[in-house]
């Protein structure tokens, strides 16, 4: 039987915490906002570490600091927390007032920066590559993210579909190449040198004609 919840974790009558002189302090964060931070923190370390299937909640909840009950008075069962932890936001620019003939090599200086300063993303390439929830995650993100952005600098945005994928290909495993496997050569480029040498490709899945001289077909 879970736990039942410590009484700090519940929110004074008029909603919001109270300071010592009895006055709702906005600056100060709910209890329950910190724990939630907590959880989440940990839960994107265990599962980028662990996995999906050998992270457990019992693992995130001790490395949280807390009860295992509190998470999944939170989140439910470990589904709900892997799809909260595995929000991605890629923060593509819009390209539309790009010349046509940069955006491939400013698409990958992009997700360069953006693998480098979110975990998650390197995270949710880990668990993605053994787990289908983790694929399904990567795939969303793709499908809602990046297609979108592609179809409108693309010469024939129904293709955008098929386009997306190749560019993934390169994205992807540039990413799982630098920052999963660690290969070495792969690690030790610079951003300079791997943008010159993905861009061109990436440029080309973008922006060229098909091979056949028609649709993806």
């Amino acid at each position: 039987m879970a736990e039942p919840a410590p009484p700090a974790e519940a929110a004074p009558a008029s909603g919001a915490p109270a300071s010592h002189s009895g006055v709702a302090d906005p600056a100060r964060p709910r209890r329950s906002e910190v724990t939630r931070a907590a959880i989440l923190a940990a839960a994107k370390d265990r599962f980028a570490a662990d996995g999906y299937e050998r992270a457990t909640i019992r693992a995130i909840a001790r490395e949280a600091g807390i009860d295992p009950s509190m998470v999944m008075r939170y989140y439910g069962n470990k589904e709900g927390l892997f799809a909260a932890a595995s929000e991605i936001e890629v923060d593509l620019p819009d390209f539309t007032g790009v010349p046509r003939d940069e955006v491939g090599a400013r698409l990958v200086r992009h997700f360069l920066e953006r693998w480098e300063c979110d975990e998650t993303l390197t995270g949710m390439l880990r668990v993605g590559v053994t787990n289908e929830a983790g694929a399904d995650r990567m795939r969303g993100v793709f499908a809602g993210q990046v297609r979108p952005v592609l179809a409108a600098v693309c010469p024939v945005p129904e293709e955008a579909p098929t386009r997306a994928a190749l560019i993934a290909s390169q994205i992807l495993g540039m990413a799982l190449c630098r920052y999963v496997l660690h290969v070495p050569p792969a690690v030790g480029l610079s951003h300079d040198e791997v943008v010159a040498w993905l861009a061109p490709t990436v440029q080309r899945y973008l922006t060229a004609e098909s091979p056949d001289g028609g649709g993806p077909g």
